[in-house]
């Protein structure tokens, strides 16, 4: 029985032997560790394929194509894995080329090159993972219990805009995962305090522009629309409370970007803001006027998206509230960029603050001489007839006046058709005459007897 001593050191003479090809040395102990990232590099690429398809099955927005797209990356990203690590084993990542640039080393090996595009498919990786499947998986399960949303305030397509949130920030640090691999960057300026304005910086700024943009997606699209789902939250509330979320975040996330990323000192920049500011606030004080009367309408809620409202003579419906203008949808189906100002500063009168219903009018005048108590009845059927009239409350009628050629009524109901309310009163007014008509009661028209003196 051999000791276990000498076992070993039989195995690292064994493991020691090597074969010179120029100037490359080859040995047993390269070839085994070789083997033993093929054999692993086989092993992840079966137990991926296999856990990619339970995955993947029985989803009707992975088709065919997609399905051979996804192995196919995940294929190349553990070739190149695995040969990453053969050049490693057998000492071939080489030095393909050296460079100085602004006292920066740069060198560039095989593995390297490698690494980049292994980088650019782990990016691809993930967005189909999660821009594709995951999100798409998210809003399958949020459709089968969904709540309800204004469809004004929500003109793009959520699903879209998760994917593309996801791809730039995925994409965005494969890009700077490369720069940095290849030790490149590039000073653009240098500041007096030691700081410098960089290619990196500047990527690591735009990329925490746009982690901040995934957050509040996260924030907006799962965590509050659990919450606004529970507490049944109305959608004018919603609308305040992420823009809010919004413009909170994003301002974090500029001064960090600014302050870490592109090294800009704040304190100077906000004491020249405050002497510039005071110079553009005399300029522009009905753009600053706005800007303060948005942010006053997104605390107060006087007005909220999807309120019906009459502004500057103007009906229609709010389907944005911006930070400076918001825009209102009027009944031609047009968008009106209206100033926040007007909001604060004039007369609004908002139909569906407190309620989803709002009284109209119409004037009807008869001739002298009519029944006035039948007027009343067929003025009653004709507004009870119609569909976009509430029976509760009930409508009236009012006996308004003795006019100079008619007695005038007054038909009053109640209605949810804020937008198309001119074509409500329309129909009651076919109806009223068709309804007069049938009765002969006479509407009346203005005359006038002439005296000629002769």
């Amino acid at each position: 029985m051999i000791p276990m001593e000498n076992l070993f050191l039989q195995i690292r003479d064994f493991l020691n032997i090597g074969w010179d090809i120029g100037n490359y040395t080859l040995t047993v102990e390269m070839l085994f560790y070789t083997f033993l990232v093929l054999l692993i590099g086989y092993l992840i690429n079966r137990f991926l394929r296999s856990w990619l398809l339970n995955f993947i099955k029985d989803k009707d927005y992975v088709n065919s194509g997609g399905q051979r797209r996804i192995f196919k990356i995940t294929r190349n990203l553990l070739i190149l894995g695995t040969i990453i690590g053969c050049l490693k084993t057998l000492n071939l990542d080489f030095v393909l080329y050296e460079l100085v640039i602004n006292e920066r080393f740069l060198n560039f090996r095989v593995s390297t090159i490698f690494m980049a595009i292994m980088v650019f498919l782990v990016a691809q990786f993930f967005d189909w993972i999660i821009a594709r499947i995951l999100i798409n998986q998210y809003f399958e399960q949020r459709d089968k219990n969904p709540m309800v949303v204004n469809k004004l305030r929500e003109p793009k397509d959520e699903k879209s805009i998760a994917n593309k949130t996801i791809q730039y920030v995925v994409y965005a640090f494969a890009i700077i995962l490369i720069l940095n691999s290849f030790n490149i960057d590039f000073d653009f300026y240098t500041f007096q305090d030691g700081g410098h304005l960089s290619l990196l910086g500047i990527l690591q700024a735009v990329f925490t522009i746009l982690v901040a943009r995934l957050i509040i997606w996260v924030f907006i699209n799962i965590i509050l629309y659990n919450y606004y789902k529970s507490s049944e939250v109305d959608i004018g509330s919603q609308f305040a409370i992420n823009k809010l979320l919004a413009y909170a975040i994003y301002v974090f996330a500029v001064l960090f970007a600014l302050q870490n990323n592109l090294h800009f000192n704040l304190n100077i920049i906000l004491g020249g803001a405050a002497a510039l500011m005071v110079g553009i606030g005399l300029g522009l004080q009905q753009t600053f006027n706005d800007l303060i009367s948005g942010i006053i309408l997104l605390f107060e809620r006087t007005v909220e998206v999807g309120d019906v409202v009459e502004v500057g003579g103007m009906i229609g419906t709010i389907t944005q509230i911006g930070i400076r203008t918001s825009v209102v949808q009027v009944r031609d189906n047009t968008s009106v960029v209206v100033p926040n100002s007007k909001f604060i500063t004039e007369n609004v009168i908002n139909w569906s603050h407190n309620d989803d219903k709002v009284r109209f009018k119409l004037l009807i005048g008869v001739a002298y001489g009519s029944d006035t108590q039948k007027v009343k009845d067929l003025l009653l059927e004709a507004a009870n007839n119609h569909k976009s009239v509430i029976k509760r409350p009930a409508p009236t009628i009012r006996f308004v006046d003795f006019a100079d050629s008619s007695l005038n009524f007054e038909l009053h109901f109640w209605s949810k058709q804020y937008i198309a309310i001119e074509d409500v009163k329309s129909d009651l007014r076919f109806a009223i005459d068709a309804l007069f008509r049938e009765h002969e009661i006479e509407i009346p028209f203005p005359q006038r007897d002439i005296w000629h003196r002769s």
